[in-house]
Order: C-alpha cells, then structure tokens, then sequence
C-alpha cells in the first residue's frame, strides 16, 4: 500500500508498508545494459525506495530519501545516475560530473564499488573513483584524470580541490550519503564550504538514515522542490534475526566466544567490541585459540582494513571484530551471524549492529553477551527494539578447555 502525503506546498512524502508489491527493474526506465548488470548481481526485483528513486532520478528531480542501511538506496541512485551519464560526461580533464559525499572511507569504496560493477558493460565508459584520508594523496591525485564519478569523504576532497587536482565547477548531481552521520562526525563545516564551490544549477540528492533537525536544515537549503521517499523501518527485518543472549561475566567472555565459534562451527562472523582495544584483544585471542580473526578499526591501515573486510566477504576470513563506526561500511547480504561481545550505547545502535545479518530477506543470528552490570541496559534495548530476548545463563556450561 502506497500511501501520500502533501508535507509541504514542495514536499512530497511517499510512505511505503512492508507488504509493498514491486514492480520489475524492467519497469523503471533502465537501459538493457544496467538490467543485464542487476541480473548479473541477482537483484530480483526492486527494493521500495529503488523503485520511487529511480524514475525521478532518471528524470532530474530532487530527492531526499530516508531510509535505514541496507534498504538498497546505493543502487537506487547509482543506477539512474550511469544511465544520465551517457552522451552527458564532460570533456575537460579533472572536471568531474557527478560528486558523492561519504563519512567514512568504507562507505566510500563500497559506493564506487557499486559504480563500477553497474557501469561495467556501460556503451559509453563511466570512470569512478574513491578519495579518502588516511592513506597518501598524490595517488589519489593521479588517479583523477578522466574521472567523471568522484566519491570522496569532505575533509580529501577539500585537501584535493586545494591542490588543484580536482575541479567542482561542472558538478551536474551532488550525492549526500548517510548525511546523518556526516553531520554527527562534524563534517557540517567542510559540506559548507564544499557546497559554495558547486554551479548552482544541479540535481541533488540526499540519503540518510534519520531525518534529524541537521539533516532537514541541509536539505532545506540544497533540495528544490524534491521527491521525498520516506521509508519506514521493517519489522520483518528484525524479524528475520534469531535474537539470544548470554547471561555471562566479564571473565568468562572469551571462553563462550571460542565455545560458541567452535561448538557450533561458526564460519562468517562479525564480532561487535566497544573500543579499538578490546576489538584487539579478542582478535588476538581468538587467533591464539586457533580460530582465524582479525580486528578492524580506525586504528588500522587503510590498506589493513580493506584487505580484512575484502577477506571476510569473500569467506577467507573466519571473524571479523569490529568497532560500531568502521561497520558502516559493512554490508554483506548473507552474513549469517553477529556477536555483541560489548553492548552498544544505544538501543538504535543495536538494531545497526543485528541488522548486519538477516539482510536480503535471508535469515540470519544475532547473539549478546551481557554481563550483571549490563543487565538492566539491555533491558532498557529489548524494550524500546519491541521485542524480547531469549536468554541463557552461561553458568550451566563447560566451558573448560576453551
């Protein structure tokens, strides 16, 4: 059921139910290039807001779309933005077409990732690339030539356009991804100062999770007359998770992570830590254990992170313990299970971490450990999710010689 409301005398606000019927790709407008590509990727059928983004990108308009990660926004303007970009990309060097503004650096690769698997059997050849800090520059610099996609977190793309390596004066759609947390990480400066530098004539696009006093305020100022797609959070997303918690204390954490890891031959999985250093220490003793782990957090390499992340999508990695922050550029369809060995701060935050598995109408494991101190938080968790864990108390296993 599609229901519409008038927001404003500009707004449009299109909510749509879980139970929603799609229609097919073959529908929306697209080129039999980028439907044989979807095929390829085995997407069946459009999610909801590819379905709404998709035509009213194809035909220039404005849009602010909310929708939770994972909900399929990236290939909802990837697709509509390659196929504007036929017979459209400029022709001066280092003047890029097309700009989207990331958070973090994984989030960045995953984006241009997603335009180049699209725009590979593309007629006319689209070039992308990913710009970010933490790793040298002057390759980044090189790399610009010819680009006409740029996906870039705000601080490398100003280093950049202050090197002269990169021009914004022909920017035809500015992409904001996740403009929630670029806000929350303090990116509203930078975004300013990047925005004064594009033409003023534009198409804009604006995807968050939440749509926050910030993100209303930017949107009120970028977005002309746009199409708004809010989609409500599925139940059924949570519904596909298998949700059980551990009573367990402090010390005897790790003893039930290897117990569970190995008793139940666990092969993908994403462990949750609240800091760089407990994310360490139960990567590194885990690997002592004999169980293949690696940690990933802001503290690593950029080329550590993306070799850990590219190994454990592909199953060469057993584990993967991560920090909240760098799980934002995790997104794997078929993860089958996920750990909190600490709980997160938030009960909005739970749900980001569990819903890193039971994506793509797959089901999927979420386990929590949860101490006597931690007790009443998680409480406080199942209440506001709207649901209720199975609990098991640790104390009836044997955990020796783990």
């Amino acid at each position: 059921m599609v229901q519409l409301s008038l927001l404003s005398s500009i707004f449009i606000s299109v909510y749509l139910q879980a139970k929603f019927i799609h229609m097919p790709f073959s529908h929306l407008g697209l080129s039999p290039s980028l439907l044989k590509a979807l095929a390829e990727q085995k997407y069946l059928q459009p999610y909801p807001i590819q379905e709404q983004a998709i035509p009213a990108i194809l035909n220039k308009k404005d849009v602010l779309g909310i929708a939770q990660t994972g909900s399929g926004k990236t290939a909802g303007y990837v697709l509509p933005i390659l196929m504007n970009l036929q017979g459209n990309t400029s022709t001066k060097n280092r003047h890029v077409n097309v700009l989207v503004l990331v958070p973090t650096r994984e989030l960045a690769m995953q984006v241009r990732e997603v335009f180049h698997v699209f725009g590979r059997d593309l007629l006319q050849r689209v070039k992308s690339l990913a710009v970010f800090g933490g790793v040298s520059i002057n390759p980044q610099m090189m790399a610009l030539q010819g680009v006409n996609v740029l996906v870039a977190t705000p601080g490398r793309l100003l280093e950049l356009v202050e090197s002269n390596a990169v021009h914004l004066s022909n920017i035809d759609t500015l992409v904001l991804d996740e403009a929630d947390k670029m806000l929350n990480l303090g990116f509203k400066e930078e975004m300013n100062r990047i925005f004064a530098l594009l033409p003023k004539k534009r198409q804009n696009l604006l995807f968050s999770a939440t749509l926050s006093e910030d993100v209303n305020n930017i949107q009120g100022i970028l977005l002309r007359q746009p199409l708004v797609i809010k989609i409500e959070a599925e139940e059924n997303n949570i519904d596909l998770i298998s949700q059980l918690g551990y009573f367990v204390s402090e010390e005897k954490k790790g003893p039930l992570l290897r117990y569970l890891i190995k008793r139940n031959a666990l092969k993908q999985v994403l462990i949750f830590a609240s800091s760089v250093y407990k994310a360490d220490n139960v990567a590194d003793k885990l690997r002592k254990n004999g169980i293949d782990a690696t940690a990933m957090h802001s503290k690593k390499s950029q080329e550590a992170r993306t070799e850990a992340l590219s190994r454990f999508k592909s199953g060469k990695l057993r584990v993967l313990v991560a920090t909240d922050l760098i799980s934002r550029g995790i997104d794997i369809k078929f993860l089958p299970c996920v750990i909190n060995y600490e709980l997160p701060r938030s009960p909005k935050d739970y749900v980001h971490r569990i819903g890193r598995t039971g994506r793509a109408e797959s089901p999927g494991e979420a386990i929590s450990f949860v101490t006597p101190e931690d007790q009443h938080h998680f409480k406080v968790i199942q209440k506001k999710m709207g649901k209720w864990v199975t609990m098991i108390d640790s104390e009836g296993i044997d955990l020796q010689g783990y």
